[in-house]
């Protein structure tokens, strides 16, 4: 499948310094990815771009700080342009901030300043939705306040969160339609493991895509339908893994095999 990378926050102990970048990026172009996602180190743009340019593979997206977004939109996009990238991503909104109706409000018009300039200047702001953006003040999530008052901003969509959420996958990727320049392919599983007093419980966790419970033969077209430009996998925990690699190696050879 074109355009298929990986978030690197899914790697994100592996990529703290420019020579592990270079090497994860050039062990996951080796694997079949073509792109990849900057997450979850720090955000170095020289040594991005070094990274990237030794390995061939093009950083598409990532994610920066909110602060940044808001207060530093004309540095961050020299930063992006420097290594290629034209969509500037933020992660998730202060969960600190989640239930105070106006606090999220504020900051999602905040942020809508910010896609407009950017916009302007040939780049996109895309929002990562996360499950808390599932809480509803009144009659709708911050999810829907956020696609329905902000024109300019476009969306990372992660599966996962949705599904943990208790919002329908399919229903999102149709209702954004046109607005998703990239997905999280993030597969959810149930665990079951005993906690302190031997009593099992079962827990949703995170997964390679194809061995959890998520319908992605049944979202792949109608992401495309949609006009997905980006299908980045991520599997938060893969880091916890022995070999964190081998888990995203599994993620590919499901998706070339069923997509």
């Amino acid at each position: 499948m074109k355009r298929l990378g990986v978030n690197l926050f899914s790697l994100r102990t592996m990529i703290s310094t420019e020579e592990g970048l270079t090497r994860t990026l050039a062990a996951l172009g080796e694997m079949g990815y073509s792109c990849a996602q900057y997450s979850g180190a720090p955000f170095n743009p020289d040594a991005i771009r070094r990274a990237s340019a030794a390995t061939g593979i093009p950083i598409i997206l990532t994610h920066v700080p909110f602060d940044d977004i808001v207060n530093r939109t004309e540095e961050l996009m020299e930063e992006h342009a420097g290594f290629g990238c034209t969509r500037i991503g933020l992660g998730t909104l202060n969960r600190s901030i989640i239930t105070d109706e106006s606090a999220v409000k504020s900051a999602i018009h905040s942020l809508a300043r910010a896609a407009e300039k950017m916009k302007r200047e040939g780049f996109t702001l895309c929002f990562h939705n996360h499950h808390t953006d599932c809480y509803r003040h009144g009659d709708k999530t911050i999810l829907d306040y956020m696609i329905e008052s902000c024109p300019d901003i476009s969306f990372t969509l992660d599966t996962y969160w949705l599904q943990y959420g208790g919002l329908c996958v399919k229903d999102y990727i149709k209702k954004l339609s046109g607005r998703i320049e990239a997905v999280h392919l993030k597969d959810y599983k149930i665990t079951a493991k005993a906690d302190e007093s031997g009593r099992v419980v079962f827990l949703p966790t995170f997964a390679p895509v194809g061995e959890g419970n998520l319908d992605f033969a049944g979202y792949y077209p109608l992401m495309r339908e949609a006009g997905v430009k980006y299908y980045l996998v991520e599997q938060d925990n893969a880091v916890s893994f022995p070999e964190p690699l081998g888990e995203l190696k599994r993620s590919i050879e499901y998706i070339k095999k069923y997509f």
